[in-house]
């Protein structure tokens, strides 16, 4: 693995939150040394979007670079920053991965998005509220399209209805958001034929996010033609991350690990 410094994603701030870069919006590269242009996984940590789980970091990004692909951690905002702040710092990790493709030795056709609960959502939403780039921007970064070429889902929170994590919910939208907004952001009723490919994985006892949430989003992948994989185990517990020593769950990642190598990610 190589070594190569975080990069600031907004070095003089977004436009929805003028002035410098807050210090959390920060891309971490884990590279591997090759020959040829390799798939990238953005990685989003969980916490609610509250924190950001160390866990579902940079431990994901070393597996990720055990099976042979760049990974990018993503240090997006949390509270107090609200929708469509952690949103844009998604959007903006995808465009920046393909703008600077060749520095990284990215294939910019192979750039996926992993994340976990509240990162889940987010690496959910960027799956489904995406855009292709502006040409015409005096931005390179913006000129590349967002939209991620497949999702990796650990038990997600995806809806904001019935099943939601409160938590989430209150941290990204506010407890009493207009329900056109909620609706916007249970990401189940956001799926097209053009959402990109997608693995979930989910523990049907999970206590904290309903294993619904996946349920629900592959229901809506398969009514839209989207291929897509999901295992619901049977036990475990919430925020299990790469799930080692656990008696069922720690199967995930070689199970995402044949998923992605049918995908072209693992060649």
């Amino acid at each position: 693995m190589n070594t190569v410094e975080s990069v600031v994603l907004w070095p003089e701030g977004h436009p929805l939150a003028p002035g410098p870069a807050e210090g959390q919006v920060m891309l971490t590269p884990y590279l591997l040394p090759s020959h040829k242009p390799l798939a990238a996984v953005i990685v989003l940590p969980g916490g609610g979007y509250a924190r950001r789980a160390e866990h579902e970091g940079k431990p994901i990004a070393e597996w990720l670079n055990r099976t042979g692909i760049h990974s990018f951690v993503l240090d997006y905002r949390v509270a107090p920053n609200r929708h469509p702040l952690p949103l844009a710092d998604a959007q903006r990790a995808i465009r920046y991965v393909r703008c600077h493709a060749e520095q990284y030795g990215v294939d910019p056709e192979r750039v996926g998005i992993v994340g976990f609960s509240a990162g889940g959502h987010l690496a959910s939403t960027a799956g489904t509220h995406f855009d292709l780039g502006d040409a015409a921007s005096g931005d390179p970064v913006e000129r590349y399209s967002s939209r991620p070429d497949l999702m990796v889902l650990g038990y997600p929170v995806i809806s904001f209805g019935e099943f939601r994590h409160n938590g989430s919910k209150a941290n990204l939208i506010g407890e009493d958001a207009p329900d056109e907004l909620v609706q916007l952001l249970s990401n189940d009723k956001q799926v097209t034929p053009q959402t990109p490919p997608a693995f979930l994985w989910h523990t049907e006892d999970d206590g904290a996010v309903p294993v619904e949430n996946s349920l629900l989003f592959a229901a809506a992948l398969r009514r839209n033609g989207v291929p897509h994989e999901v295992h619901v185990f049977e036990s475990g517990r919430h925020g299990l991350g790469l799930a080692e020593g656990e008696p069922e769950t720690y199967m995930w990642p070689l199970l995402c690990a044949n998923w992605l190598r049918r995908r072209g990610f693992i060649r």
